[in-house]
Parts: C-alpha cells; sequence; structure tokens
C-alpha cells in the first residue's frame, strides 16, 4: 500500500491508447462504436459510463477506501442520489445542522414522496437510539457541522447504525479524505460536494460518492444511470486535478487557520470562536481521535456592538462569496447567505446568529489575510459607534 500522497498522484492506472500520456484523457466522446451487432463493449453511451469520469470514480473509491465511486454533476445531486436508494415508506435520521440545500432537498422533495425523516443532535447518542423507528434505514449526518464545526464521532454513530441494522450516510466535505475516511469507522456511505477542497479553485461543480460494498455500489449507479445526473468528462477531468494537490492545500489552509483563529482570539471584538483545533472542547477530542486534522474553516460570533454587514462588506482582500475549500481566503454570513433556507427561529435554535461570520481558509499569505481582518474589524467598529451615536443624539 502506497502513502496517500503517492495515491493523489498515481491512485489509478491509466491504462490509455500507446500515447504514454501521464494524465487521462478527456474523452468528451457521448457515444462509442461496437464492432459488430454481436460485440461486447465496455462502453456505450456516457450517461452510463465515461472513460475520464469513471477514473475520478476509482481514484475516490481508493482514497476512501471503498467499493465503488460514482461522479455527478453537483455535490446536491450526490446527495440525492445516496437518498434515492430509499423508498416510500423507508425512516431516516438526519444531523440536525446540515447544509440549507440538503435542508430544502429532504424538506420539499423527499418528504412529498413518502420518506419520512427525523432531526436528531448526533453529539448525543441517547437522542439517536430515542429518535429510531422500526423503519428507520439510515442516518445521515456531517461530522463536522456547517457553520459552526460541531463534531460528531463517526465511530459512534455508525456502531449504533449496526446494533440497528441500518445505513450509516457520512458527508465528508468539510474534511476529505486526506483527513478522515468515515468508511474505515464504520459508514457505509460517504458524498462529498467535489466542488468544495477536491477541486479546490472554485471553478467546477461536482459530487462524488463513495460505497462501502458492491451491493451498496449497484443501488447507487441505478440511480446515477436512470436520472443522468452525471459529471462532464471536463469537470471530471478538473477535479481529477485538483485532488493531485489536495494535500498540499490543505496543509497550508490549515496552518493559516491557526494563524487567523490566534489573531483573532486576541480582539476584544470576537465574542466566540468555533474551531475543533481549539483544545480543550469535546469537539477536539472527537476530532483528535478520528481526524488527522482539524479543516481549514471556522467561524466566529462579533460582539453585539460590531456591525456584522458592515465587517463583511470592508473586507478586501477575502471574498464575500458562499461556497468553501478553494485557494481563495473566502468569507460569510450564514443567517443572510449558507442557510437563509432555514426559518430565522431554526436559525437561531441552532446558533446560527446574524453576528456569525464563516471564514473558508485560502492559501494566501497569512499576513496579508490578518491585515484585512484587521481593517475590517476597525471599519465595522466605527460604523457601529456612529450608529450608536446617532440614536443617542436623537
Amino acid at each position: 500500500m502506497t502513502g496517500f500522497n503517492t495515491r493523489l498522484i498515481h491512485g489509478q492506472n491509466i491504462n490509455d491508447n500507446q500515447t504514454g500520456a501521464v494524465n487521462v484523457p478527456v474523452y468528451q466522446s457521448s457515444t462509442y462504436a461496437y464492432p459488430d451487432i454481436n460485440g461486447k463493449v465496455r462502453w456505450d453511451y456516457s450517461r452510463s459510463g465515461n472513460p475520464t469520469r469513471e477514473y475520478l470514480e476509482k481514484q475516490i473509491a481508493t482514497l476512501e477506501h471503498g467499493a465503488n465511486g460514482f461522479a455527478f454533476a453537483s455535490g446536491m445531486a450526490a446527495i440525492h442520489a445516496a437518498l434515492a436508494i430509499f423508498k416510500e415508506g423507508d425512516h431516516i435520521l438526519i444531523g440536525d445542522q446540515i447544509y440549507g440545500g440538503t435542508y430544502r432537498l429532504i424538506n420539499d422533495y423527499f418528504q412529498a414522496r413518502g420518506i419520512t425523516f427525523t432531526s436528531v443532535n448526533t453529539q448525543d447518542l441517547e437522542a439517536v437510539k430515542a429518535a429510531i423507528q422500526p423503519n428507520t434505514k439510515a442516518i445521515y449526518f456531517e461530522p463536522v457541522t456547517n457553520p459552526l464545526l460541531q463534531v460528531t464521532s463517526v465511530r459512534a454513530i455508525a456502531a449504533v447504525a449496526k446494533a440497528h441494522d441500518f445505513l450509516t450516510i457520512v458527508d465528508n466535505t468539510f474534511l476529505t479524505p486526506y483527513l478522515q475516511q468515515p468508511l474505515d469507522l464504520g459508514a457505509d456511505i460517504v458524498v462529498h460536494s467535489a466542488t468544495k477542497y477536491l477541486g479546490g479553485h472554485s471553478d467546477v461543480i461536482a459530487g462524488l460518492v463513495v460505497t462501502k460494498t458492491k451491493a451498496l455500489g449497484k443501488r447507487i449507479y441505478f440511480i446515477q444511470n436512470a436520472l443522468g445526473g452525471v459529471l462532464s468528462p471536463e469537470n471530471a477531468n478538473l477535479v481529477r486535478r485538483g485532488i493531485q494537490t489536495l494535500s498540499v492545500r490543505m496543509d497550508r489552509q490549515q496552518e493559516n487557520a491557526r494563524q487567523l483563529i490566534d489573531y483573532l482570539a486576541s480582539r476584544d471584538e470576537v465574542a466566540t470562536i468555533h474551531y475543533p483545533g481549539i483544545a480543550g472542547s469535546r469537539d477536539h477530542e472527537i476530532a483528535a481521535e478520528e481526524c488527522d486534522g482539524f479543516g481549514g474553516v471556522f467561524s466566529f460570533e462579533l460582539q453585539d456592538d460590531v456591525d456584522a454587514p458592515a465587517f463583511v462588506n470592508s473586507l478586501q482582500l477575502i471574498r464575500l462569496a458562499v461556497s468553501l475549500g478553494a485557494v481563495e481566503s473566502l468569507a460569510e454570513l450564514p443567517y443572510e447567505m449558507s442557510h437563509a433556507e432555514l426559518p430565522p427561529e431554526e436559525r437561531l435554535a441552532a446558533g446560527i446568529t446574524p453576528q456569525l461570520i464563516r471564514i473558508s481558509v485560502g492559501i494566501e499569505d497569512a499576513a496579508d489575510l490578518i491585515s484585512d481582518l484587521n481593517q475590517a474589524l476597525a471599519t465595522a467598529t466605527r460604523r457601529q459607534n456612529v450608529h450608536i451615536l446617532k440614536r443617542s443624539i436623537g
């Protein structure tokens, strides 16, 4: 078995026609010729299979230690496929802090088709057990939640699921197989928004699914082929290329995150920082036990007397945008952006307040990022003081 970094580069044999190409070609053909009417062919139509896409699918399966991998046109298409293997009358447990798009898919699509869901705090094993029903078929959760970075033990959840004979489905987008391999911890299916760290350059939309067994792989493949939400050869190649630099990018992003967190921890304008790399919390203990790092995303709460919109609007180097995991640093207000799909009362109940800022750390010079945060804090504090002064005068 070769090392992880070596497998990022040399994960699969290319087996191309006699060109000696060191990278898999981008096969743009939609269809493939039969040698004759009775001929046996490996490829027939690119919705059902494409050589470039298959290379990526085998690559992610290798990295996640799975039996089969599947590439989709978006992360949401991948999540849809993982949940579409269930049928009317089935019940699924879901983590109580999931991506807003997943929330919409579950509540506005799958529930209308007869699949029921129960939201549960996956950090509380007794709550998970209490939510299990006779028709429970799976639990779906994010081991590191967005945007509060709360950590759930994959091993503990998978043990509960196995004891009650249902599947464990993990969204591994935040950690990637570089920092965690959920299948090794007992999960059955892993999904990724490959748009994020695996692609890594904000230039592709993609999703991936990996199954622990070939039997589960057949069920996912049926959905992929039947519904046709496949990743294009061009985008499969972009994700393949992004994966090759995954570890060097994430190493730099994690180091930058540590420096930014140290800076923000020294500022009076910051009330709380959420990051599992900060020692002294249950989140840190679980992550240290089950992960090989803490990721490049953190969030923090500004004090009530700091103007949060002014803060993000004042950033110059760190861009105000949704998404994460790319080479450039991004900031967002989850309350107004990534989690706006949730009703306001559910946002607040989940701890997603108007003062919460999420930072996806890039690979820029940390000193420049700190300078950007510094000037934005100064602007947001001045602006808030002006608002207070005007109210007092009025």
